[in-house]
């Protein structure tokens, strides 16, 4: 059995709840990454995408100084290190979600799992191509 601790990415970057938008957008053009987790210490907070920058924030008329704390997704599904990879991967694709952040069993942040890490890492092209398709089917 294939676990998420066998394909997460480790040593994710995380920002405070009090860095800003303009923080996090500098930080998502470094690393390349379209998300990043808003911890204090290894608890996870929440998360924030370029897309909740865009549309909690720009759209909104919001200052590139907001904190992330506005504008950052709390409802935040995870997973956990020593989940089954093919059942993490189904619960990705029936929620839509495209990355998860991962903790360990008391709840620490320790990692995170994308599309991409499975693909290149876990399963087989066919399940990951299914999952795609359902991840980005319209809602």
């Amino acid at each position: 059995m294939t676990t998420v601790n066998d394909v997460m990415s480790r040593d994710v970057r995380t920002l405070p709840p009090t860095s800003t938008i303009a923080d996090a957008a500098k930080v998502m053009d470094q690393l390349n990454v379209g998300v990043i987790p808003v911890c204090e210490g290894d608890t996870l907070l929440g998360m924030v995408t370029d897309r909740d920058i865009v549309v909690r924030a720009v759209a909104q008329g919001l200052g590139d100084d907001t904190p992330l704390s506005r504008v950052m997704s709390t409802d935040v599904r995870t997973a956990r290190e020593s989940d089954d990879l093919e059942t993490v991967l189904a619960e990705m694709a029936a929620s839509q979600i495209r990355r998860l952040p991962v903790v360990d069993a008391s709840d620490a942040l320790v990692g995170i799992i994308s599309l991409g890490d499975i693909a290149v890492k876990g399963q087989d092209e066919e399940d990951v191509g299914q999952s795609l398709g359902e991840i980005s089917a319209p809602a």
